[in-house]
């Protein structure tokens, strides 16, 4: 049988020793993981060290066969950095059916942990987790495509020029998402926009939701009835500090002059990871299962959820204050702080001007929109 979404799914049970197999062959992805770690000896013996490394690894992996398998290696690591934040909550799962398949179309602030903290949650929760979507622009090297889809993540191709491709590309990844949802294969984990909201802004893309209605039958079916039928629910993440906030100030200061340095994304990621962040929340949204959804209203009701139910702290508060705003907090209840007032804008002390506003208003979005949402509700 011919397999429509090869090139772009996770991949299964029975190709999980052969992709083991080549991560272990491939230098790039051993050199990584030393460099992580912080291996001085590295530098000096970097044969040496490989060989170690590379044993190493080759014992941990070993037995390794299935997805869940490696889940299972990965779950402890993923734990200790959930552990590692001051205080990770959340809230709205109780809502959701552990055998459902449900849709997150999830705001987007850092690379990996958005999803990864979703995924922490589902586990615990007695959930399967979520299939992942990631772009094929963070996906540079080969072995951090086969880790990742050895790892539940599926790929959307964002790199194509021509418009018959892009058309092809969009209409295989929304029959990939809808059959996941259909055949009820589990939850899968989008984001609502291209790329991560550096402003702070959680915006969803109207683009990401006509992809998603691509998969209807015309002879049968409106774009309308499709979003109404991918048990959509949307999830909110909130940090308290973005790891990430001094580099996506950077990057915003620049606008459109800014070029990322080569596998800059992949230095992001190790931030995002190994980063402060304080106090992380979680939200699992209300499910947008109905006859018919037109795109504009799915739009409307996933942002009026992402400021609804977005977790606001003080770090976004005196970022406000320090931009000038007046902003009257007499019936918001902020989160207890990690930090302090003077330790957070410490961060951007160093930081050029541009940069520093940048970097403020990103954490002040949030409160601006929730006191709009409010009066308008």
């Amino acid at each position: 049988m011919t397999d429509l979404y090869n090139d772009i799914r996770p991949y299964r049970d029975h190709e999980v020793s052969a992709v083991v197999d080549t991560l272990l062959s491939d230098n790039e992805f051993i050199d990584t993981l030393i460099a992580l770690r912080g291996n001085r000896i590295a530098k000096w013996m970097p044969r040496l060290t490989r060989l170690f490394a590379r044993r190493y690894m080759k014992s941990q992996l070993s037995g390794v066969n299935t997805i869940d398998r490696f889940q299972a290696l990965v779950k402890p690591r993923l734990d200790r950095v959930v552990e590692a934040t001051s205080y990770f909550s959340y809230s709205g799962i109780e809502q959701l059916d552990s055998e459902a398949s449900y849709l997150f179309i999830s705001n987007h602030r850092d690379i990996v942990m958005d999803s990864a903290y979703a995924n922490s949650v589902l586990v615990v929760e007695g959930h399967r987790t979520a299939q992942v979507a990631i772009g094929d622009n963070l996906l540079q090297k080969p072995w951090v495509s086969h880790l990742m889809r050895i790892n539940k993540s599926f790929i959307v191709k964002r790199s194509l020029s021509g418009p018959k491709q892009q058309l092809a590309a969009s209409k295989q990844l929304a029959n990939f998402m809808r059959d996941a949802i259909v055949e009820n294969q589990g939850p899968l984990w989008i984001a609502q926009r291209e790329g991560r909201a550096k402003d702070g802004d959680d915006r969803t893309e109207a683009a990401v939701l006509k992809m998603l209605s691509l998969s209807r039958d015309k002879s049968t079916e409106s774009p309308d009835d499709v979003l109404g039928k991918l048990n959509i629910v949307p999830l909110t993440i909130s940090y308290e500090i973005d790891p990430c906030d001094v580099l996506k100030a950077r990057e915003l200061a620049y606008g459109a002059g800014y070029e990322k340095a080569p596998f800059e994304d992949l230095g992001s990621i190790a931030q995002g990871i190994q980063g402060q962040k304080g106090h992380v929340h979680i939200h699992f949204g209300t499910l947008l299962n109905q006859p018919s959804l037109p795109v504009p209203d799915a739009v409307s009701a996933i942002d009026d959820a992402m400021v609804a139910n977005y977790r606001l702290f003080k770090t976004n508060f005196w970022a406000c204050e320090a931009l000038g705003h007046a902003i009257d907090t007499s019936d918001c209840d902020a989160a207890t702080s990690s930090i302090t007032r003077s330790a957070f804008l410490a961060r951007f002390d160093e930081l050029p001007e541009e940069e520093r506003q940048q970097a403020l208003k990103m954490y002040a979005r949030p409160v601006l929109n929730w006191l709009a949402y409010k009066e308008r509700v």
